[in-house]
């Protein structure tokens, strides 16, 4: 059914539902019946085609940022060599195979949030500042990549969209936003560390 022809059904029921037989209940109630039939066909539709939108690349829902790849790399990175000794952006980038410029301006964010601290001198470098339990993936990302909300209305506490009840789509969107919620705030860099010594020296991050 198109937008049209639904419209059209809606104008045509109207005048049933408001006038014609506004008294008799039973007819009242089925006409209500219809309409809703035909209204929870068009929302299935249209999130069924979101959906595949979704799916095929059409809509673009969440995308990390290099930016924040390489925050958490480096996060990695240093959780996992700075035991003996601070750990050099320039030993970072050789092993991470990254620009050590584009490393001292991710650091710096870093080290401005509390995330790491910086050690002076010529054995200086940077550490992490607390344990590597203590750091989820979803706070170092959202440090560089702000929000991870699907939709900007999901972005703050308070939905303050205008369209929000009416809203087909506002499920999915808060079903994606908690699934990816679960995911980034229940693993940490311990888990990541974790996941490094399972696979051994053939790894990459």
């Amino acid at each position: 059914m198109t937008k049209k022809n639904f419209a059209c059904m809606i104008k045509n029921r109207m005048p049933t539902l408001l006038v014609g037989k506004l008294l008799n209940v039973v007819t009242v109630r089925r006409e209500i019946h219809k309409v809703l039939e035909y209204t929870n066909w068009l929302k299935t539709f249209f999130l069924a085609k979101l959906l595949l939108n979704v799916r095929t690349g059409l809509v673009n829902v969440m995308k990390i940022s290099t930016k924040g790849r390489y925050a958490l790399r480096l996060m990695l990175d240093i959780a996992l060599n700075d035991a003996e000794r601070p750990v050099r952006i320039k030993e970072v980038a050789q092993r991470q195979e990254m620009s050590d410029k584009y490393l001292e301006q991710i650091v710096s964010v870093l080290n401005k949030a509390g995330y790491v601290k910086s050690i002076r001198g010529p054995q200086g470098g940077y550490r992490l500042v607390r344990k590597p339990e203590e750091y989820s993936v979803g706070d170092i990302l959202r440090l560089t990549e702000g929000s991870l909300a699907p939709v900007s209305c999901l972005e703050y506490e308070e939905n303050d969209c205008p369209r929000q009840e009416d809203c087909i789509t506002l499920e999915l969107w808060k079903r994606l936003d908690q699934a990816i919620k679960d995911v980034v705030d229940h693993v940490t860099l311990a888990d990541l560390i974790e996941w490094k010594q399972q696979k051994g020296d053939n790894y990459s991050i």
